[in-house]
């Protein structure tokens, strides 16, 4: 019988053109000629293919469902599933383009597969393996690769991951083409990033920006070989083309200040510690950053509201957003690199402000930070302007006190301070109920702004304009923001004021981006989340690439 497939398929392939008898083979072929001739070989074969997929669907909710609903019938393998059939294959080819795994999905092996098919029941074998692997590449493409929360808990993230008979569905009655093409993140942000990948992989392809820069400090006025070093780098990172002059110009000045701004540092015009440090970041990893922001834009690639907050860890920045346009944008301090202190990514919808603030200090900071100062003076908290009470609720005087009995883990009393201008809250906090207990609030210590890496507080999001921020919000309810939330302000109490409206919250950590016009922006790994997102996707398969020529 094999023989007479063989014959058969070298027919077909002759009476329905050169592509179907190239990509499909001559025994493939002949299934499908002898389904279409109806004998019956055709309703054995069509009775164990069927089996098979049934079969092989089994373990698989969504692919059960989906093959059941078609009576078993082939979506890949059938005689009308050409166009389909190819356009999977040549999205899977371009795999990597877009950072994804092409060990998951490999073209080349799904074209040996089907010219070597030699029976009804491998033929449904491999009709349920196509299926599974576009569902594969579906979700990868679409909404990421890795599981963020198996990275750790800092990683509170959902990724939206579609409901997979549900994609099943549409593809079925959608061009194969279109629909693919539909499954990346359509958002300027991601396509931005996939210029600057190709871009960054012929900088790694021609070996890079070339020396590094050796020098402690440069500054204008100051020659030497160090600033012709400092001019070849910035010139082939594509900071104008500044010769090779010994002498720290104004053009020169002019370069590094670009790159400082492009690097979230001040920008001042001196090639201090911070700047030369991201100046010889090499080419290979600002595109094993480029790779990690595509993996976090297909985390977020969802409708995100008409209205939200996004807040940007790595940045220091928050931006209140209104149709996709920012409203709003503000400095701000996040959790220190320590690992209890370190801000989580996660998303909420914040509910209310509370103006005029008091703070209670959480447990694990009033016995780490405050017990031992206690220990050493028992009238520390009244320099502090806090307040002591027992589980009760009941003050307590803190020089009554023997605190050398207790430790982190069994002092017994709260600590609170009252709302006031030196509150650690500052004047105002806004709230996005969570399990971490993480929100923005104002501060009084405003000089921590001015610093270019702003890791500083306990976990919440202190905010450089948090009257501005409550201005831009309470605008969408009220006629008059600013009076309705300085009224609460003057009274001195503790006022909570509702959200009409909850707003989303986007707690991220976006180390690169490309801004609209076309300059890529690049910032540190503070807390080292990129180094763990990267390490997860190059063990799921994902490489560096680099272009030649």
């Amino acid at each position: 019988m094999c023989g007479a497939y063989k014959y058969l398929g070298q027919s077909l392939g002759q009476s329905l053109g050169r592509s179907l008898g190239r990509s499909l083979g001559g025994v493939f072929a002949a299934f499908l000629l002898i389904a279409f001739v109806g004998s019956p070989v055709a309703e054995a074969q069509s009775i164990a293919f069927k089996q098979a997929v049934a079969t092989a669907a089994a373990r698989d909710k969504a692919i059960s469902a989906f093959y059941r609903e078609r009576a078993y019938a082939p979506f890949w393998t059938g005689f009308n599933d050409g166009a389909r059939r190819r356009a999977f294959i040549e999205a899977v080819s371009r795999a990597r383009q877009h950072a994804l795994p092409e060990g998951r999905y490999e073209a080349s092996r799904i074209r040996q597969q089907f010219r070597h098919i030699s029976s009804a029941r491998e033929r449904g074998l491999l009709e349920v393996e196509m299926t599974r692997t576009f569902l594969q590449y579906a979700q990868d493409i679409q909404s990421g690769i890795l599981n963020p929360r198996r990275l750790g808990d800092e990683f509170y993230v959902k990724p939206p991951r579609r409901d997979r008979l549900a994609t099943l569905k549409a593809f079925a009655k959608s061009s194969p083409r279109a629909f693919l093409r539909s499954l990346p993140p359509q958002s300027l942000a991601y396509q931005r990033l996939l210029k600057e990948k190709v871009r960054l992989e012929k900088v790694v392809g021609r070996g890079g920006w070339g020396p590094k820069v050796t020098a402690r400090k440069l500054r204008p006025g100051m020659s030497g070989k160090a600033v012709v070093a400092l001019r070849a780098r910035l010139s082939a990172m594509g900071y104008q083309r500044l010769g090779i002059s010994p002498d720290y110009d104004d053009s020169l000045q002019e370069a590094v200040q670009l790159f400082q701004i492009d690097h979230g540092l001040n920008a001042d015009g001196v090639a201090g510690r911070g700047t030369l440090k991201a100046l010889n970041v090499s080419a290979g990893k600002r595109l094993q950053q480029v790779i990690v922001g595509l993996e976090r834009q297909r985390w977020l690639n969802k409708p995100l509201g008409a209205r939200y907050i996004m807040v940007n860890l790595a940045d220091y920045r928050a931006y209140v957003m209104d149709n996709g346009k920012p409203t709003l944008e503000t400095r701000v301090v996040v959790g220190r690199t320590g690992k209890d202190y370190r801000t989580p990514e996660f998303e909420k919808m914040m509910t209310h402000l509370i103006v005029n603030p008091a703070w209670h200090v959480p447990q694990s900071i009033a016995g780490r930070e405050y017990l031992p100062q206690l220990q050493k003076n028992p009238n520390a908290l009244q320099r502090l302007g806090l307040e002591m009470s027992d589980d009760a609720g009941n003050p307590v005087d803190p020089t009554s006190i023997d605190y050398t009995q207790y430790d982190e883990k069994n002092f017994p009393f709260s600590l609170q301070q009252p709302p006031s201008a030196g509150n650690a809250l500052g004047r105002v906090k806004f709230m996005f109920p969570n399990r971490f207990n993480i929100y923005l609030h104002d501060t009084p210590s405003k000089s921590l702004f001015g610093r270019d890496q702003r890791t500083y507080s306990h976990g919440c999001v202190r905010v450089q304009k948090p009257f501005e921020l409550a201005y831009t919000l309470l605008a969408k309810q009220s006629a008059d923001p600013k009076g309705l939330f300085q009224r609460a302000l003057a009274s001195g109490e503790e006022t909570q004021i509702n959200l009409k409206t909850p707003v989303p919250v986007y707690l991220t950590y976006q180390t690169v981006w490309v801004t609209p016009q076309g300059r890529a922006n690049f910032r540190m790994d503070p807390y080292g989340r990129d180094r763990k997102v990267f390490a997860a996707l190059k063990k799921a398969g994902v490489a560096l690439g680099s272009i030649q020529g």
